[in-house]
């Protein structure tokens, strides 16, 4: 029998989840296998190589390029600050003098008697990753990074904006079905991460800001509220270097769209834990999705650690999320699974699922039109 790829996302209150830490480029691992580690503990850090500077000495000095490493003051390997003579030349028995100063704090790279040139190095740009989520280190690639595990909840979503932070869960929607506005976020949110229901607005995404809070977890968000938080139209989601103060989860989609319960009621189990959370967000080959970790310690999973994406058949019983109107954004369970292919109106033939809805009725629709919510 054939059978059809269904995308799925993970709402479960309890995982073993398994974190790599890498560095952009080769460095020092500060954990040992073993350690246990907290969400802000460095675990390795590396220092990426400063931005280059040209400097035209040659001309500058109105000297021939060979004669330039004669005329330098500062040797390669050599220390510069902003406006350090690195070069000087005179004329005329000493009468006209030239000099060349450095553009920027660095040392010097490298002289050039071909062309002329010296470049100057800024200093390197120091780069720390820490564990991101509370647990043990499991694995350590040396030089590299490690591996971090935990056992806790994980909530993955649609779409995101900004990369990882972490703070205290507070639930400041009462029903799936609120408005995450202005008016309800204040001061008393900061340093959190707070969860609306079925949209959140342009102010309340400001008004989080100024208020120091670290992420806003909510059902929907309006495409035009995207461009108006961001300044730009976000086109192929591929996000998570966004940088403006405060990370973004959406668990369903876009527009007006309540949380699902399950969804809600687990972020309502864990207030006032503290999350990880990441905005990250690729919907092309090698799929990242957005999500709330939320550590349990002293709890176990069973089995081993979990994917970070759950793809498979669909079954009766199974949860599900439309993702394709007439019915986009709807939350249902399976209850019937047709092995003959169906003649739908657009005279295509496909497999087919029949799906009951959370606020009733039956539909049969594409299984093409749904995704999996492991709950």
């Amino acid at each position: 029998m054939a059978h059809s790829y269904t995308p799925g996302l993970r709402v479960t209150p309890l995982a073993a989840l398994r974190k790599e830490r890498i560095l952009p480029l080769k460095g020092e691992v500060l954990a040992k296998e073993g350690d246990a580690v907290t969400a802000d503990q460095v675990v390795a850090r590396t220092e990426l190589p400063g931005n280059v500077h040209s400097v035209n000495v040659a001309n500058i000095l109105s000297v021939l390029p060979d004669e330039v490493p004669g005329k330098m003051e500062k040797q390669p390997g050599d220390k510069v600050a902003v406006d350090d003579v690195i070069a000087r030349s005179s004329t005329l028995f000493g009468l006209f003098k030239s000099v060349a100063k450095s553009p920027v704090g660095g040392v010097v790279e490298s002289v050039s008697e071909v062309t002329g040139q010296v470049l100057l190095r800024e200093p390197p740009i120091p780069v720390e990753v820490d564990a991101y989520v509370e647990g043990y280190v499991v694995e350590v690639r040396p030089e590299e990074g490690v591996v971090v595990e935990t056992n806790g909840s994980l909530i993955q979503g649609i779409f995101g904006i900004g990369g990882e932070t972490f703070g205290e869960i507070k639930m400041v929607a009462t029903d799936p079905n609120d408005v995450l506005d202005a008016s309800s976020i204040s001061v008393e949110h900061e340093g959190k991460i707070i969860v609306g229901g079925s949209l959140v607005t342009s102010a309340a995404l400001e008004k989080a800001i100024s208020c120091g809070v670290r992420g806003v977890v909510a059902g929907g968000i309006d495409d035009s509220t995207i461009k108006e938080f961001l300044g730009y139209d976000i086109g192929v989601a591929i996000t998570g270097t966004e940088d403006k103060g405060v990370t973004v989860v959406v668990t369903e989609g876009f527009g007006q769209i309540h949380m699902a319960h399950t969804t809600f009621d687990l972020l309502k189990l864990r207030e006032g834990l503290q999350a990880s959370i990441n905005g990250a967000t690729q919907i092309r080959a090698g799929v990242i999705r957005p999500e709330v970790v939320v550590p349990l310690a002293g709890q176990k999973a069973e089995g081993g650690p979990a994917a970070s994406v759950v793809a498979g058949g669909l079954e009766p019983g199974t949860f599900i999320r439309i993702i394709r109107e007439p019915h986009f954004g709807a939350l249902g369970k399976v209850v019937e699974l047709p092995a003959q292919l169906q003649k739908m109106a657009s005279e295509a033939s496909v497999r087919v699922l029949t799906v009951e809805l959370e606020n009733g009725g039956q539909h049969t629709l594409p299984r093409a039109n749904v995704e999996i919510i492991e709950g």
